[in-house]
């Protein structure tokens, strides 16, 4: 490993929040700042793993299976040395416990985005199809979305960019690294 500013140990960067609400974007560029730096690192998307799995299906038992079956990969990546930045609507709290219980070293953040800023940055247009009914399970209009009880990190993009949002992220790495 390069020499790198953080010093960081590795963990899994467990991205969740609505669609839309920017995880993506910040995950994305986390990712990049922490392959820039040096560290060993693997990025889990949900639209890329469903690229992988397509037949995975947005039932709650499906989505839970889906989101215990990346978790127990972050857990093994992260348990070898290599951060994971995962990217997941991930909308149930059961789920997300079952993952950061596998985890030696788990950070859940939660980009708390409200639905109706999601709704306006649609490009898919999935809200307004799901709105028609023509989009079954989908989260935060006929599907719920559980909220974080206690997330390491919260981050509303409303008001700012990509660029502070993953700010926040190191800064919260930073923190915890220096004890």
């Amino acid at each position: 490993m390069k020499e790198n500013e953080y010093n960081l140990k590795p963990t899994v960067l467990w991205f969740t929040g609505l669609s839309g609400s920017g995880k993506s974007t910040i995950s994305e560029k986390v990712y990049a700042k922490l392959k820039e730096q040096g560290y060993e690192v693997e990025h889990l998307d949900g639209d890329a793993v469903r690229e992988v799995f397509p037949t995975t299906g947005f039932s709650k038992k499906e989505r839970d299976d889906h989101v215990k079956r990346v978790g127990f990969i972050a857990s093994l990546l992260q348990k070898h040395g290599v951060f994971v930045v995962a990217s997941f609507i991930s909308p149930y709290q059961d789920a997300r416990d079952f993952v950061r219980n596998m985890c030696q070293d788990f950070t859940e953040i939660h980009i708390s985005t409200p639905l109706e800023v999601c709704e306006d940055r649609d490009v898919k247009g999935l809200y307004a199809k799901a709105r028609k009914g023509e989009v079954d399970n989908f989260t935060g209009i006929s599907d719920p979305y559980e909220e974080p009880e206690d997330p390491e990190l919260r981050i509303d993009t409303t008001d700012i960019t990509p660029e502070e949002g993953v700010q926040r992220v190191f800064d919260y790495l930073q923190k915890e690294a220096n004890g």
